[in-house]
């Protein structure tokens, strides 16, 4: 049977690098020719396969950057779920095989229909529903199933492909595990805005821009007219679109030439890259072996600012009692939400609460506002906390840190010289990082760097300034927390201040 409504399968597939820039994926003509060449190829030498056999092409089924063995989670039709490849159009041609739209199937190789076994499997299947069996043929003659030894070979060749695809992925990944534990660039895609190519090395220019964008985010860029700058909100800074359009009309160029959004913007300014850290995973796993565009402390307020920002994450952070409120019926801590009457925080039963304590955001956040700033407007607080962090215990605890810092670097070294297993490397980076956490946590509970800060100034005019997260970190370094009790009904509508009891409020003399 010589098939008249044959369909031509063909299919590419296109490996992401790992350090590709999301916001400058935009070189998407690039790929475009690229799978148009590879496709163009294709579709040429099957085309002249099927006029040599005789067989008419009634549909050609292209499938652009396609992986035949990379599997995902899905749902199956019975409502479970399992991992299996994602490919609509090879389950279309087999659909279309198996109604009988089509009559026959070409494609370039096997590899290209199939490398996974039950993608091969589900074709044989369909194959052999019909008698004689549906034709199926390739350029290379790699693929036929016209009879038992063809099938066999197939799954054969079908089980090494797929073997060689697993061998090849663990190799990749285990050599990117390597570059990232070493800082080093994981290598391909596109350079990365602010970086060049050959040696990571800063493109001053662009290292201008991110510098920027990062003020512009944080609210403090000192190139704002007046004007501009009285229409900006201290607390969330310029948004990602309205910088977009203002690198856009200064005509700023991108890495790829294409325009600028928003999203091009928070992507490049929220790499781990600018900030001179090596991520892997989409984790930071340490320091890289290039230099910081934007200070790592900097860089994390950037990132922190812009995650205030996003979808239903923007409530929760910009809510900066956020971890400092307990439930005094249940003791879970309260979060920020929407009510009837606002922002408000509450003990939220989906988040394991008892749902029976809210308070109105506004005037809670007022209350321990002015409770912060009475109690650093103390002369005897004040001394206290400015010499906090000069305790023999803070300068045990950086010493502590700064050896096992020291011993992170070593430990990544004898990895390099392979001295030490992954699994020995593994294994002893996670007790020292563990250390190296505790260390940072006192630090930082003894005297944050943004009291720090603070103090160093006009505390009342400094608190203005100050992030939610800064000022929920504020609050934390001076006491535990706050309960919050039910309300009193005698006081109405009226928030009565009473409600919220300090744990453990230090008590100096004024």
């Amino acid at each position: 049977m010589t098939p008249e409504r044959a369909v031509l399968l063909l299919r590419i597939s296109y490996r992401k690098p790992e350090d590709e820039d999301e916001g400058q994926m935009s070189d998407v003509e690039r790929r475009r020719a690229e799978f148009s060449k590879g496709i163009g190829r294709q579709e040429e030498d099957a085309r002249a396969l099927a006029k040599r056999l005789g067989w008419t092409i009634a549909k050609v089924i292209p499938e652009d950057d396609t992986s035949a063995f990379k599997r995902r989670k899905i749902k199956l039709p019975d409502g479970a779920t399992a991992l299996r490849t994602v490919r609509p159009g090879f389950r279309a041609a087999l659909e279309g095989l198996a109604s009988g739209e089509f009559d026959g199937l070409i494609a370039d190789d096997l590899d290209r229909v199939a490398r996974d076994p039950r993608d091969i499997e589900d074709l044989i299947d369909v194959v052999e529903s019909r008698r004689p069996r549906i034709p199926v043929e390739s350029v290379t003659g790699s693929l036929r199933l016209a009879n038992d030894a063809d099938v066999t070979m197939a799954r054969v060749m079908v089980a090494v492909a797929n073997k060689s695809s697993r061998d090849t992925a663990r190799r990749v990944g285990r050599k990117h595990e390597e570059l990232a534990s070493e800082g080093k660039p994981g290598g391909g895609g596109f350079r990365g805005y602010g970086y060049s190519t050959e040696g990571h090395a800063i493109v001053e220019d662009e290292a201008k821009i991110l510098r920027e964008i990062g003020d512009r985010i944080l609210g403090d860029w000192e190139g704002w007219a007046p004007e501009q700058r009285a229409k900006i909100d201290p607390e969330m800074g310029e948004s990602l679109n309205s910088i977009a359009a203002d690198l856009q009309r200064r005509k700023v160029p991108t890495v790829m030439g294409v325009a600028w959004s928003g999203r091009s913007v928070g992507s490049i300014v929220s790499k781990a890259s600018v900030a001179g850290l090596r991520s892997h995973k989409g984790e930071v796993v340490g320091k890289a072996v290039w230099d910081a565009i934007i200070p790592p402390e900097r860089w994390e307020r950037i990132c922190e600012r812009l995650a205030m920002r996003a979808g239903d994450t923007d409530l929760t952070l910009q809510r900066w009692l956020n971890g400092v409120l307990r439930c005094s019926q249940c003791g879970h801590l309260l979060s920020g939400s929407h009510g009837n009457g606002g922002p408000r925080y509450w003990c939220d039963r989906k988040g394991g609460g008892c749902g029976k304590i809210a308070v109105k955001a506004s005037f809670v956040e007022d209350e321990v506002e002015r409770q912060v700033l009475e109690l650093l407007g103390k002369p005897r607080v004040l001394e206290q906390l400015r010499t906090v962090a000069d305790t023999d215990t803070t300068d045990e605890a950086r010493a502590e840190l700064a050896a096992d810092e020291a011993q992170l670097k070593e430990l990544a070294g004898a990895y390099a010289r392979r001295e030490v297993t992954f699994a020995e490397y593994k294994e002893a980076r996670s007790i020292i990082e563990k250390r190296v956490k505790e260390s940072r946590a006192l630090l930082t509970s003894r005297a944050p760097m943004v009291l720090r800060r603070l103090l160093a100034g006009d505390v009342a005019a400094g608190w203005g300034r100050l992030t939610p997260a800064d000022k929920r970190e504020v609050v934390l370094s001076l006491l535990p927390g706050y309960e919050v009790l039910p309300h009193d009904r005698s006081y109405g509508n009226k928030f009565n201040p009473a409600r919220l009891v300090p744990m453990d409020w230090p008590k100096p003399d004024a």
